[in-house]
């Protein structure tokens, strides 16, 4: 069974938001979906700076299975990018709620924030 964190939210496509300070989000992909690619060997993530919408795809994960792109579960700018993670992706296997995160976003509209879903709500999605 996937590690589902109660403190965060999540998007149906796998994503993890963790709110932080001053209106900002960190965000990641799942415990659910770093085991579902198995090991990662790429990741294209958008550098500080970038705007972001809603669901619209920000970037791509590959692992020796598969290419999965990422979708922004929030709008935002892009405040900080997990350079580290760039360089060596199995931190995203390795711990996907921690050094794995891949953004940190300044929230431009935080009523996006109440459209995401709770751990609960995730777990029927993560089955």
């Amino acid at each position: 069974m996937s590690e589902i964190k109660s403190d965060l939210l999540y998007t149906k496509e796998h994503e993890w938001v963790r709110k932080a300070a001053g209106g900002t989000v960190v965000i990641g992909i799942t415990d659910f979906a770093q085991s579902s690619l198995g090991d990662v060997t790429f990741l294209d993530i958008p550098d500080a700076g970038k705007e972001l919408r809603a669901g619209e795809i920000f970037g791509t994960v590959e692992s020796v299975k598969s290419v999965s792109d990422l979708y922004a579960p929030v709008s935002g700018k892009v405040v900080k990018s997990n350079r580290a993670l760039v360089d060596d992706p199995a931190g995203i296997n390795q711990d996907p709620y921690g050094d794995g995160w891949m953004l940190e976003i300044q929230v431009s509209n935080s009523a996006e924030l109440e459209k995401l879903l709770s751990a609960g709500q995730y777990e029927s999605v993560a089955e």
